[in-house]
């Protein structure tokens, strides 16, 4: 068969005449006998000077849509290839040779911060301390704690000392580990990039690992748990953890454990923190199962219908210093956290029952429930449940309590401005959240950590801002208010100075601490004879590096005075919400690649990671 040209015609043009005969037949015959002589005579002459020289003929191809030269087809190409050789290839090699990753901005004043914010941790821990803890003026300290209890083995050795006492409460430090577990599930990347995550990890599981202990979390029901190590009564006089001034590793008194048969609250923030930090650890798998099987265990305990007394009441060793005013928010808070730890229907679906938001008067716009604290989890969880809005939108049946959450959380960003005068603002610029009682900066970080937050959220599903009445407010504004909060904590106000240990240049150098406070010197102080270290004039013997104090009073005024608790005391709750302000609103990280927040971490486990974790309840009984 002959080649075709589906075109049509040839692909090669015929480069000869055919036959000379075809060409013409009527040539003279003698003209054709002349020019066979003169062609004799040539071909005698090719004996002497060779053949004559043949003509080339230039052979074509047809393309279809038109007819080229082979030879400047030929011409093309390898044009095409010296081209490609003296710049493509030059370029693949270029690409191919590894570049260094852009330079991230170098650490901004809120990285420092957060570097020294989080040795706080390090300071506060009881137990048997790790030979790289970090803090060499601390020691082993509280290895008899709950020694006695005959159904925990070994006790209730670890955990951390509340503040600038000897005291473990249960309430604060579960809320504490929740912020702090919270914090890394929205900006891990920063705090990898800051060269922290593995630090504050290691924080979180400390406390877990205790918070552990307090229950049987091996055991699908439970009913007790144990709610604090040692006491303080008030005005006292017999020896306990406010009578006497002692380092933690010199205490020689009694320290009883409270145990509670009913505690919603307390129960539902150890199932929170549970289960945020079963997030944080969905890399070890194991251990992450272990925390969600223990957060549904105490969560089970906290829903008991015929337990809802809160924990703190009539108990006059807690009520006076960390009583609960309620636990309907910790019941949403706690369903929150469950449902992103598990991804059990069960859980969103008791978040979202109408009910739930009407006994906690989540709709009821009462002022001091729109701020964020240890004892009313309200705003966090309705930024929780807005998240899940916000990125899913899983729409029937959650949409409208979905949206009422997602309301009343604009509302709540909307009161921490000046401008529209729901709370009060010192001269200096300090939100007075707790309406100028003692430890205002606990409150101003933490919710200065959901306005960053929110506002995080905002720019990820790229909405601008929200309105606020008439009044359009954008996530600038938002991270605008937080930065101000933080920038009055690290110096920025009327007193000139940090009101962080080790920050800068002036900072409280007598804090109301008695690990800080009391000199390591080999003595072993008794219940009283700490006292002399207490009333000292002089700067503390040992920095507690990163504490945040308690604050100034509502007229910017600040006591550096080791008596004044209100003011010079540090708290876990205090420094955890510290933490996640910083990580939230500092920009090392984000020149790294890093997004505002990661969206994906919490969804995870939607559809369930773990389908065998025990369901909530499936009764709802308010």
């Amino acid at each position: 068969m002959h080649s075709q040209n589906h075109w049509g015609g040839s692909f090669e043009i015929a480069d000869g005449a055919e036959d000379d005969h075809s060409r013409n037949m009527d040539i003279d015959r003698g003209a054709l006998q002349h020019q066979q002589h003169h062609q004799l005579d040539e071909t005698q002459q090719s004996w002497l000077l060779g053949p004559p020289e043949a003509k080339k003929k230039d052979k074509y191809l047809d393309l279809g849509c038109v007819v080229v030269k082979r030879k400047l087809l030929w011409w093309i190409l390898w044009a095409v290839l010296g081209a490609f050789v003296l710049i493509g290839v030059p370029i693949i090699i270029a690409k191919s040779i590894p570049k260094k990753k852009p330079h991230a901005p170098p650490p901004d004043k809120y990285t420092e911060a957060l570097h020294k914010a989080l040795l706080f941790f390090n300071a506060q821990k009881s137990g048997k301390l790790p030979k790289s803890n970090g803090i060499p003026w601390r020691g082993n300290s509280g290895m008899n704690d709950g020694s006695t209890l005959p159904d925990v083995k070994g006790g209730l050795v670890g955990g951390y000392y509340d503040a600038g006492d000897n005291i473990k409460f249960h309430f604060p430090l579960a809320f504490s580990m929740t912020m702090l577990s919270w914090s890394v599930v929205e900006y891990s990347e920063k705090y990898k990039a800051m060269g922290e995550y593995e630090h504050v990890r290691e924080l979180i599981k400390w406390g877990t690992d205790y918070l552990l202990l307090t229950f049987n979390s091996s055991a699908p029901t439970i009913n007790k748990l144990y709610s604090q190590v040692g006491t303080a009564k008030i005005n006292g006089s017999t020896p306990d953890d406010h009578y006497c001034w002692n380092r933690p590793e010199d205490m020689a008194y009694p320290r009883p454990v409270q145990q509670a048969s009913s505690a919603p609250d307390l129960g539902g923030e150890m199932a929170a923190a549970l289960a945020a930090a079963s997030i944080v650890f969905r890399d070890n798998p194991a251990y992450s199962k272990k925390l969600v099987r223990g957060a549904a265990t105490v969560y089970k305990f906290a829903r008991d219908s015929g337990k809802r007394t809160p924990y703190s009441r009539a108990n006059p060793n807690i009520e006076y210093y960390y009583n609960s005013t309620g636990y309907w928010d910790e019941y949403l808070w706690s369903a929150s956290w469950m449902y992103y730890a598990t991804g059990n229907n069960s859980y969103i679906s008791f978040a979202t029952d109408p009910r739930l938001p009407k006994n906690a008067k989540a709709f009821f716009g009462i002022l001091d429930f729109s701020v964020f604290s240890w004892d009313n989890k309200l705003p966090g969880a309705t930024l929780l449940l807005s998240r899940l809005r916000m990125f899913l939108n899983p729409g029937y049946p959650y949409e409208e309590s979905l949206m009422g959450y997602h309301n009343v959380t604009s509302m709540n960003m909307c009161m921490y401005f000046p401008k529209f005068n729901s709370f009060n603002f010192t001269k200096g610029g300090l939100a007075q959240f707790n309406h100028g009682k003692g430890q205002a900066l606990q409150y101003a970080v933490a919710n200065s950590f959901l306005a960053a937050l929110y506002a995080d959220y905002m720019e990820s599903v790229n909405v601008p801002g929200w309105y606020c009445g008439p009044n359009f407010m954008t996530v600038d504004d938002l991270r605008s208010f937080a930065k101000s909060q933080l920038n009055y904590i690290l110096g920025d106000n009327p007193m000139k100075m940090s009101y962080v240990v080790g920050y800068g240049k002036k900072y409280p150098k007598r804090l109301h601490h008695r690990g800080a406070s009391t000199p390591k010197n080999g003595i072993k102080y008794s219940c009283t004879g700490g006292n002399k270290w207490r009333d000292a004039k002089g700067s503390d013997p040992h920095v507690l590096t990163g504490a945040m104090v308690g604050g100034p009073d509502k007229n910017d005024k600040f006591k550096d005075a080791r008596i004044s608790y209100a003011q010079n005391e540090p708290t876990l709750v205090g420094n955890a919400g510290l933490v996640a302000a910083l990580v939230a609103i500092t920009q090392s990280g984000r020149g790294s690649g890093v997004g505002a927040v990661d969206k994906n971490t919490m969804f995870s486990a939607v559809p369930p990671m773990f389908p065998n974790a025990p369901p909530p309840p499936a009764s709802w009984k308010p």
